[in-house]
């Protein structure tokens, strides 16, 4: 048995990897670059910017890869994934492992720049990638387990810029999850009927009628650690004043989810990339400030 690559069949790679769709690359990428910037106090090394900026994009290539060749069997019933590679039959399953394994490769040669502790992180980073798109066939929470796989690089980043996680870290890593699992149910509300139908779960099916309630709770926690953050860092007015805009941004996504009308739900996904450059940008002003 060969596993290969076609040349000719690169276009569907590339809608395989989403990179027409940078959507997700940004919502990986902005909480690494806080971490980047908080961990070192202000611009990184570029060693670990590379590294990281590159790790984002290919991790989350990957990451779309194996989520569609887990789905690759109900895609087609879903009139939003109907014509992804996998479930078009543009791009065969063993293609897919091809693919999702020559990405791991990648990621794995750009962390052997960095130590050995973060290195070993990696793999927990790995396997969260790995089981997330299987989640959704066992439990309810999958997007809790996309959240610890779209957070799992801050303690990376913290580990390979001072060799520890701090407690600081750890709290950025909660706050992002939670902000992960709100912004990915609205996602979920997207396909919502369509799920039910085929017996794929998600949070947005788990919270039912409070769905607009708890993901409001989530964010207000996210905001919450965001501020706490920001006090034990004595950040200045540049972090509050972007804070508050993309708590702002927050509250508008109520407004675009208040009647569960799939488009608006989609809108509201796809703001949260404001949120995340905003909360970055506010970072670096605190840090080009000082």
């Amino acid at each position: 048995m060969t596993f290969s690559l076609k040349r000719q069949h690169w276009p569907y790679y590339q809608q395989l990897m989403r990179t027409d769709k940078p959507i997700g690359t940004f919502l990986l990428l902005w909480p690494t670059m806080w971490a980047l910037w908080i961990a070192n106090e202000g611009f990184p090394p570029w060693l670990l910017l590379f590294v990281f900026t590159a790790g984002v994009f290919i991790m989350r290539s990957a990451g779309c890869v194996i989520n569609d060749y887990a789905d690759r069997r109900v895609d087609g019933a879903v009139k939003r994934t109907s014509q992804r590679p996998l479930a078009s039959g543009k791009v065969t399953s063993r293609e897919a492992l091809t693919l999702f394994a020559v990405l791991l490769l990648c990621a794995f040669v750009l962390v052997l720049f960095l130590n050995w502790q973060t290195i070993a992180l990696s793999f927990g980073a790995l396997a969260l990638a790995t089981l997330y798109p299987f989640m959704k066939r066992f439990t309810h929470l999958p997007q809790f387990v996309l959240g610890a796989a779209f957070s799992f690089a801050i303690p990376m980043v913290f580990m390979a810029s001072n060799e520890n996680t701090p407690l600081l870290a750890w709290a950025l890593f909660t706050a992002n999850c939670l902000w992960t699992v709100a912004y990915d149910t609205m996602y979920a509300m997207v396909d919502r009927d369509d799920d039910l139908q085929i017996g794929v779960k998600s949070t947005a099916i788990l919270f039912g009628k409070a769905d607009r309630q708890i993901i409001f709770a989530l964010n207000a926690i996210f905001v919450a650690i965001l501020v706490g953050v920001g006090l034990t860092l004595n950040f200045g007015i540049s972090y509050w004043v972007a804070l508050s805009i993309a708590t702002a941004l927050l509250l508008y996504q109520q407004k675009l989810i208040h009647q569960r009308e799939r488009e608006a739900c989609f809108k509201a996904f796809l703001n949260n990339h404001y949120v995340g450059m905003f909360v970055f940008v506010g970072i670096v002003l605190q840090y080009v400030s000082i």
